[in-house]
Formats: structure tokens, sequence, C-alpha cells
């Protein structure tokens, strides 16, 4: 399975709660479902003047706005397993701020195509969020 992203779609939610692992509720009450989440070093300067470099994890999140089965929200103590925040929230800037006050800058917010293995079967709403680093380890 393949998506592909088309034309801009405006305004992205404005907040996103964590329902379920892996499952978040907007605002309007429409489920987003994470369906990528990739992990890459990025290499850092440790700082002027200091040798070497540091690894820190790049995490880029794709979520689906999709129906889900409906089920019972689980409490937050539930979803704190989860390397993804427990809420975002629409900041100016095309960037979400989470839970823990680390920024996610928006990367793309438009339709997805879902090919299955060489014919579209559906389209969907998708939302691209990369975190950025801390604020200060530049």
């Amino acid at each position: 399975m393949a998506s592909g992203a088309s034309p801009w779609l405006g305004v992205p939610p404005h907040r996103l709660w964590a329902v379920r692992p892996g499952i978040y509720e907007d605002e309007k009450g429409r489920t987003w479902v994470t369906v990528v989440v990739r992990l890459s070093p990025s290499q850092r300067a440790r700082g002027r003047g200091s040798p070497g470099s540091t690894h820190e994890a790049s995490i880029i999140v794709h979520l689906w706005q999709m129906p889900v089965h409906p089920q019972e929200p689980m409490s937050p103590s539930q979803l704190t397993l989860s390397q993804l925040p427990l809420m975002w929230q629409l900041y100016p800037g095309r960037r979400y701020r989470a839970m823990d006050s680390r920024l996610w800058e928006v990367v793309d917010h438009g339709q997805a195509s879902v090919w299955w293995p060489q014919e579209r079967i559906a389209s969907t709403e998708q939302l691209i969020l990369a975190q950025l680093p801390p604020r200060g380890s530049d």
C-alpha cells in the first residue's frame, strides 16, 4: 500500500486528542489514525567549540482522517507508553505544540490516495507532522 499527497487543504485541525493508542480525535469529532511513524537519526553539533556530534531522533508522523469502530476512550495514564503526544494544539506558523511543549511542524496537509497494488482504492485527508528539535539545542 502506498500513498501520494495532493494539493494543500487549508487549515488543519485546531486540536488533536489521543483517545486510544495511535488514534486521535479533533475538535469536530473526526478520528485521525496514525498510519506511519518514522524515526530517523539526525546529527546535531554538541555546541560551539565541542568536537563530535550527538544523535537525536527525528520523528515524522503521518495521520489519516478516517472513521474507526467506536471504542471506549482510554485514560491519559493508559496512553503514557506512547512516544507520541497525548494532545497537539495548532499554533501560528504551521506548527503544533504538544502537551510536553515540543513543537511539531506541519510538513503536509492534503489528500492522500491509497493504492492497492496498482489501483487507487480510496482518498483521505492526510496530516504529516515532524518533531522539531528543542529550543536552545541549535
